[in-house]
């Protein structure tokens, strides 16, 4: 990464916030296919990551693609980073709604879903849903004005 794409990197909330999150969740993919060993591709009840948050397989895909969608993002562009946090945001707040209802042995659970798990998706969902539609207004106005 050239130094200026640094500059404009650090410069801007929602580039630094996808490539901080995608890192993240690409992190978070990677290390639960370590505790993920023996268990069913879409189970409704996973082994622990971090010890409060189950995961299975499936699961582990969804963070990394997350991961990766965040990091690229963050990585284009400022228009481009805040599109892809206020979509993920948006998803992450739908799926703690769902997770409200589906969370433990429920056949619809395909994520292995959490009381741990909601909160961290509506705790994203918050964070990335407030950068994303509050930073940089201008942006949106300036490529609507085209």
């Amino acid at each position: 990464m050239a130094r200026n794409d640094t500059v404009a990197l650090t410069k801007s909330p929602n580039r630094l916030l996808g490539v901080i999150f995608g890192a993240v969740y690409l992190l978070v993919g990677i290390l639960g296919f370590f505790v993920t060993g023996g268990v069913d591709f879409f189970a409704t009840e996973g082994n622990l990551l971090l010890g409060i948050f189950e995961v299975n397989p499936f699961h582990n895909i969804v963070h990394l693609l997350i991961g990766a969608a965040l990091l690229i993002g963050g990585l284009s562009s400022v228009s481009a980073a805040k599109a892809t946090n206020t979509t993920i945001g948006a998803a992450y707040l739908l799926v703690g709604l769902i997770g409200l209802f589906i969370a433990g042995d429920n056949p619809a659970n395909i994520l292995a879903l959490n009381a741990a798990d909601n909160v961290l998706h509506f705790a994203s969902a918050i964070v990335l849903l407030a950068v994303g539609l509050g930073a940089e207004r201008d942006v949106r106005r300036a490529a609507t004005a085209r």
